[in-house]
């Protein structure tokens, strides 16, 4: 997705790659500023603020592509947008001629299914929260992608039954509790499983690519991701 920022002369494809690419941002970023201190409608501010900096293409022509992954590039600018934001904050230009989204479109489009107890908020770094939230946006992302393919298939119910076992752990699968449920044998039930889980890792690959540079850094990013995920749990 960094390679957008090569694409000048197609000013319209770089902003939709763009578009795409604070969708999955948002969130993380949302959650960091918030942990930084500020209320949300504050934090609902600067957070659009900030994607406005991003659209208009400052953020990318000011990345070093030597320096980490995309998502490592947010942080600081992240970082570094709320530092400057501290010593002087703009009235509300909010973009020019930047159409951008509406907070309300995007908090509706992709609620969380995370959920982060209080207390445990408190404890952990803006920079943890970050991480997670974007790991977790990553992987929801694919999941919806999964349910809608299934839902266009007829098979709507059979994820909303089996999306659970996507990420466990085998012995903590019940399939012949899955077969009752879902009234078919547990070597169809088994099937359906793995069918499943190999197309939820492709989309979830499809998703990560999005956010790195290079095919070969998909793996690391993934690693880095489920890595991510443990520390929430």
């Amino acid at each position: 997705m960094l390679s957008c920022a090569d694409l000048g002369s197609d000013e319209e494809k770089a902003h939709k790659a763009l578009a795409e690419l604070c969708k999955i941002y948002w969130r993380p970023v949302f959650a960091f500023i918030c942990r930084q201190g500020h209320s949300v409608p504050d934090a609902q501010d600067r957070t659009q603020d900030f994607f406005v900096m991003v659209l208009k293409g400052h953020l990318l022509q000011r990345a070093d592509r030597t320096r980490g992954r995309f998502r490592s590039l947010m942080l600081r600018a992240l970082q570094d947008f709320l530092r400057d934001a501290a010593e002087k904050r703009q009235t509300r230009k909010r973009g020019g001629h930047v159409q951008f989204v509406s907070w309300d479109d995007w908090m509706a489009e992709a609620p969380s299914q995370l959920s982060i107890p209080a207390q445990e908020l408190e404890s952990w770094s803006p920079e943890r929260i970050f991480d997670v939230r974007w790991a977790a946006t990553v992987v929801e992302r694919a999941l919806r992608r999964l349910g809608d393919e299934c839902e266009k298939r007829g098979r709507r119910r059979v994820f909303d039954v089996l999306s659970s076992c996507l990420a466990a752990e085998r012995e903590d699968v019940s399939y012949a509790k899955l077969s009752k449920t879902l009234g078919v044998a547990e070597v169809a039930v088994k099937r359906l499983v793995h069918r499943l889980r190999e197309r939820y890792r492709a989309l979830l690959r499809e998703e990560v690519a999005q956010t790195v540079e290079k095919p070969d850094e998909i793996d690391d990013e993934l690693r880095y991701l489920c890595s991510a995920l443990a520390t929430a749990k």
